[in-house]
């Protein structure tokens, strides 16, 4: 029996295990994928966390792992599929049958991107759609790509496509972006990157891979040639475990405050999974403490 299970090893699992250790709490980590370190792991360049600006998300993701190694932390590889109260506190169960007894459980699980929900995105996912800019790019090295979103994750992904394809065209249904104004004044100042403005897609469409795009424009549909699509319209939190345990908006994001606390005793969310104004990697960092504290007071009851 742990004293707490943290769910996930992205910054507020890593967060999480690092305040853990130094409570003297026992516990481990649970991560679906093997030296995981979340989506930060996808991200190019990070240039707002403190000490480290135009560190590779990669990279950034390597050095919370390696403090967390090095506080003793203790990493279990498995996919959690069911959470269920004990007399004693939480159950948790794998996917490979796998259980672990906790007396508190940090959720930690992060999200997973949003699907366009278009025809054609599942008809050629793998054949020229993407939702991983930097997964994929180098696949598309000297061709027309489209980045469909208007956040900072699109915008991000435009400037690292616009490296090594011939084109990039940003399609955003808004007039205006949501991404910061650097990025977008970057964006400008690219010469690959075209703006595609006022524009809702409508259909992926190719043959054997993606040729082209269909929108609407001013009422007017057109047609865009492209060979990759790269969706980058957001994220959906991973919670679908956590359905009538604990209180979950009407996004799927799990209600908490920056206490992390859930209205499940002895569950707390912490990083991208709970309500919040601000989904960075610095905030999520942030969650993975408060939610030691949290945990940490309900343990000492």
């Amino acid at each position: 029996m742990y004293d707490v299970m943290i769910l996930g090893s992205g910054p507020a699992g890593l967060s999480a295990a690092v305040y853990a250790s130094r409570a003297g709490l026992s516990f481990a980590v649970i991560e679906k994928e093997y030296m995981g370190t979340g989506q930060i792991a996808y991200t190019e360049q990070v240039d707002n966390y403190l000490g480290y600006c135009g560190i590779d998300g990669y990279s950034l993701g390597e050095k919370f792992r390696e403090h967390a190694e090095a506080l003793g932390t203790e990493f279990i590889e498995g996919e959690v599929t069911e959470l269920s109260r004990t007399d004693s506190g939480w159950k948790i169960l794998l996917s490979d049958g796998n259980s672990f007894g906790a007396r508190t459980v940090i959720y930690a699980l992060g999200a997973s991107p949003k699907k366009l929900a278009i025809p054609g995105e599942e008809e050629f996912a793998g054949r020229g759609v993407s939702y991983c800019a930097l997964c994929d790019g180098a696949f598309f090295e000297g061709r027309t790509v489209a980045v469909i979103g208007g956040g900072d994750t699109a915008l991000s992904d435009a400037l690292y496509l616009s490296k090594t394809t011939a084109k990039v065209y940003v399609i955003h249904r808004r007039s205006e972006f949501r991404a910061s104004a650097s990025l977008v004044k970057k964006a400008e100042g690219t010469s690959n990157i075209e703006f595609v403005l006022e524009a809702v897609p409508l259909e992926i469409i190719g043959e054997d891979s993606v040729t082209g795009v269909k929108y609407t424009q001013n009422g007017t549909e057109k047609t865009l040639d492209t060979n990759g699509v790269f969706a980058a319209v957001g994220s959906l939190p991973n919670t679908a475990v956590l359905s009538g345990i604990a209180g979950l908006d009407e996004r799927g994001y799990v209600i908490a405050d920056e206490s992390c606390v859930t209205s499940a005793e002895g569950l707390f969310a912490a990083g991208d999974v709970r309500t919040k104004a601000v989904r960075q990697v610095i905030t999520a960092a942030a969650d993975g403490a408060n939610a030691v504290v949290s945990a940490l007071g309900c343990i000492n009851k």
